[in-house]
Formats: structure tokens, sequence, C-alpha cells
């Protein structure tokens, strides 16, 4: 299946989030808080770069260090000597407890019991445990931007995901929009120094994130990137009035250019079905 991919993934981030972080607070090169926005030849913000940080897998406590969101399946030594904690027992359980977001979408009442019932049998329904793609905005900003005067290419270094983003003033395509899909047809502008990505076209088998969180094939994503010297601020909501109640607002995500010329991705593993029977609980962390 993909959990080496998942510890990769969760290595990976890691060690961005880590050096972004440490930046941050004065380890390393200082912050370079006065770095002009560079701008292509139309004037327009120049989004091109590695981008590094802003990931879910892990997250600073109130004195900066980095703790990983899987840090709850490990018991403290004297909870095991006390025989209140076991470790592959109570693990899975705890992680999942300590990882509920606090925003969530809102659905309607008649779609609560799917909701409950995707959350709870999350490794047999989640389509992410089964190597299918996570989709937008699931997939949150890439890790490399390629920009020209005509398109944007956003590379991602989990699965290794591509798209392909008009910039030219098109409108959607009527065929591409109907034609559901993972990624659905997207097509951008630019409101001021923001990229505006609007996306309708999907398919219902992605999800918003991982306790269950479904949507139709009537979802309507809006993407927006704002480049702020070598910072980038990734925004998404989504409008889905055939299941959500009102629109949701993603958790805004702010990476930092990674300013190594050579910097490249690391070869992604392929996915593998082949490991959920060998899970013993249903709780996901």
């Amino acid at each position: 299946m993909r959990f080496t991919r998942f510890a990769s993934a969760i290595a990976i981030a890691a060690a961005v989030s880590v050096v972004s972080i440490h930046a941050q607070r004065g380890g390393g090169a200082a912050p370079q808080q006065n770095v002009p926005t560079p701008r292509t030849a139309d004037g327009h913000p120049d989004l091109s770069g590695f981008w590094a940080g802003g990931g879910g897998g892990v997250k600073p406590d109130e004195k900066g260090n980095i703790v990983q969101l899987t840090q709850a399946r490990l018991c403290h030594q004297t909870q095991i000597d006390a025989g209140e904690c076991h470790p592959g027992v109570n693990a899975e359980r705890d992680a999942g407890i300590n990882q509920r977001p606090p925003n969530q979408p809102m659905y309607k009442p008649e779609f609560w019991e799917r909701v409950q019932y995707l959350d709870r049998e999350g490794i047999k329904e989640d389509p992410a445990f089964h190597c299918k793609p996570n989709g937008v905005p699931r997939m949150g900003p890439p890790g490399k931007i390629v920009q020209t005067a005509a398109e944007l290419i956003f590379l991602y270094q989990n699965g290794n995901t591509f798209r392909v983003i008009p910039i030219d003033g098109r409108p959607h395509d009527p065929i591409k929009s109907q034609d559901t899909t993972w990624y659905g047809d997207a097509v951008g502008k630019w409101d001021a120094d923001t990229m505006v990505i609007d996306i309708v076209g999907f398919n219902d088998e992605s999800w918003l994130g991982w306790p269950g969180w479904f949507h139709s094939n009537n979802m309507h994503v809006v993407e927006r990137y704002t480049r702020n010297g070598n910072t980038l601020r990734w925004e998404a909501s989504v409008e889905d009035p055939d299941v959500l109640l009102e629109p949701f607002k993603m958790d805004a995500r702010n990476l930092r250019l990674n300013p190594d010329p050579k910097a490249t991705f690391i070869e992604d593993l392929p996915c593998e079905e082949r490991d959920t029977q060998h899970i013993v609980t249903h709780e996901r962390g």
C-alpha cells in the first residue's frame, strides 16, 4: 500500500518544516523580511521556485520545538511500567483523538451519520489508503511552481503528481467541466498580486480531509496564491451546497522559498496496495 510513502512524506515534511521554523525563529540565516517580491515581464509576481513547509505532518510546540503529530503513538515509559499504556493497542486511538482538527466543514444534518461512518472506517474507506489521488484541495500547495505567461505548472513530491493551470484568460472548458476528475478543470487569473485559481468539474471520490470529509461532484474550489518576498501563502475555499451548510475555508499555509538553485525532488516511492490487511486497529493517526 502507501504506508511507506506516508512515512517518507512525514519525514520530508518534518525536514522542511524544521528548516522553515528554525529559520523563522532566528536559527541559521536571518529571515529576509524586506526581500522584494520578484516579478515577471508583465509585472505580476513570479511564483516560480521550490517551496517548503506548510505541511500538516509536524507542528511547533510552545517552545518552538518540532512535535510530530504521530507522537501520541508513543507511550511514556512510566505509563508502560504502571500498565497504564500499551503501545500498539491504544496508540492509534490516542493519535486520532489528539489530531482532531478544530477547523471542520459544516455538513447538513442528514450527512453527519455518513461523515462519522467514513471517519470511523477510514482505513477501509479513505481513498488515500487505496493508492488513489488526494485530489484538490486535500493535496495542498505544490512543492515546485513553474510560471509562464500562459500557464502555471504545479509539481508535487507525493505521488509524482502535476497540475497545469492556464492563466491566459480562457474560461472553463465546457467539456472538461463536465468530465469529472480528481483534480477538476482549473483556470487562473490575477487579482492584484494574488493568483486566483477557480476549479470545477470534480468527481466525488476524493475527500477534503482524513476525518471522513467527503464532497459531491458539484464541489467548487477556489485557491489563492500570494507571494510576499520569499514567502508564499496558500489559501483554499470550498463551496458544495449539495452537502455543506456553508462554504468551508481550509487552514491557510505559509511556505518559504528554497534558495538552493540545485534543489530537487526525491523520487517518491510507488504506492502498493497490500498492507491494509495487516492493520489491526481502525483508528487512524
